[in-house]
């Protein structure tokens, strides 16, 4: 127990020591950034499927999965404890009408424990969810530069959830959600005189937002055997609106451009009202359903709805770049084959196989063109270990935006990996 939790944060300092902004994506100009998290390396390897769940891998989007069945494989005795720790590495290929770059980003995705109690069962860990990493520029109608802009930060989750096993198959949960972060931007802005020379001083301006709220995770989850090998599973999660406190500085500077000296005045943000703001952050719902024979395959799609078009905030709604929010949907499809669950002579044959692809409207309106996103996900789940634990690898293709109305299209490669491990705390002694 002890060395399996030592290699848990062994691979979180190791993580976090790599990684260094959450994301290089242009579009996390936007709002409070780009969504970081979609769910583990299981469920993303599968299209982003979370309404499958099992007794050896942690469910962080349906909190009704922190509940289940004991394990016919341990004498009916409890389920084990599950923690887990993931990362991912992201490779970025930006395309414009103008020209080519290429970027990239690693981060740390999550850390979590599940505990059985009975027909109960708590998790609880710490992951981000948001993230703001860029670096654009804006040209004038003389091809000089106009502005540039720079952000950092995002919001981070703390959870706690709790689940109940209803009835045999069916279970229900509720995370509680702490958020909290901050995000940093800067704009420069460049000034030319009448024959297009650059004038020697820049304006600069620089903004920061502390954000922090509670927000709520509902979850069910409904499994049933529906033939001798079939079974059903099948899912519904429903985040309800809900609001962060935005507390919000900014300063105004003069930069030279030659010397990088200046001198910087603070904004009366409480004389505009912007001082603190409140951010709403939009309901979400989710439902799907899938098919399969139990430690061997299944099959399964889902879809996802958030009423993103809710989302408001009135400093961000300054922003030089003119934004709209439109409703939010993702549709996943995929699943996973397991060739021999208990093989003993083939470790490949104990492994998970997963697929999936997954469509998605990110809800972003750009100089009325939508911001839509496409993957397709591969991965595999490697047994290690004596009890059910393993590591998993995920890789995902796929593509972001669009080069049209004068916009940039990302191309990504996303490499993802997670320890799934499991132990028994609660045993029934067998000798006195």
């Amino acid at each position: 127990m002890i060395k399996k939790l030592v290699l848990v944060f062994i691979a979180v300092f190791a993580i976090h020591s790599y990684g260094q902004e959450g994301t290089a994506s242009p579009y996390s100009f936007y709002g409070i950034g780009s969504l970081k998290f979609k769910g583990t390396v299981e469920n993303r390897s599968m299209g982003g499927l979370s309404i499958y769940s099992d007794s050896i891998h942690i469910n962080l989007r349906n909190p009704a999965s922190y509940a289940g069945k004991n394990m016919a494989t341990f004498n009916n005795e409890s389920r084990p404890v599950k923690f887990t720790v993931g990362g991912s590495h992201s490779s970025i290929s930006l395309k414009s009408d103008s020209g080519t770059d290429n970027t990239s980003s690693s981060t740390f995705d999550y850390l979590a424990l599940a505990v059985p109690m009975g027909k109960f069962g708590i998790g609880f860990g710490l992951l981000p969810y948001t993230s703001v990493g860029y670096k654009l520029e804006s040209l004038n109608s003389n091809g000089g530069i106009e502005n540039k802009f720079t952000g950092q930060g995002g919001l981070n989750k703390a959870f706690l959830g709790l689940g109940y096993q209803i009835m045999d198959g069916l279970s229900v949960g509720i995370d509680a959600q702490y958020n909290f972060g901050n995000i940093q931007n800067s704009t420069d802005q460049y000034t030319y005189d009448s024959d297009g020379v650059p004038l020697q001083n820049l304006t600069r301006e620089n903004n920061r937002s502390d954000l922090s709220g509670l927000n709520f995770n509902l979850g069910l989850s409904y499994k049933k055997m529906i033939t001798d090998r079939l079974e059903l599973s099948s899912g519904i999660t429903y985040t309800p609106e809900s609001n962060l406190v935005s507390k919000n500085q900014r300063f105004i500077s003069t930069i030279s451009t030659i010397t990088g000296a200046g001198s910087s005045l603070e904004t009366d943000l409480e004389a505009l009202g912007l001082l603190e703001t409140d951010l709403v952050l939009p309901s979400r719902f989710s439902i799907g359903a899938g098919v399969g024979n139990p430690r061997k395959w299944f099959v399964g799609a889902e879809y996802t709805s958030q009423k993103t078009s809710d989302f408001s905030n009135e400093l961000y709604s300054s922003n030089i770049i003119p934004t709209t929010y439109e409703d939010a949907s993702t549709f996943s499809l995929g699943g996973f084959y397991i060739p021999q669950y208990n093989s003993y002579t083939s470790f490949f044959k104990r492994a998970v196989y997963r697929a999936g692809v997954r469509y998605e409207k990110t809800g972003l309106n750009i100089n009325n063109e939508s911001i839509n996103e496409f993957g397709i996900s591969f991965g595999v789940g490697l047994p290690v270990g004596n009890l059910l634990s393993n590591v998993n690898l995920g890789f995902e293709l796929g593509k972001r935006g669009t080069t049209k109305s004068s916009l940039i299209q990302e191309d990504f490669v996303n490499f993802r990996i997670s320890l799934s491990l499991n132990d028994r705390w609660f045993q029934k002694r067998k000798y006195d």
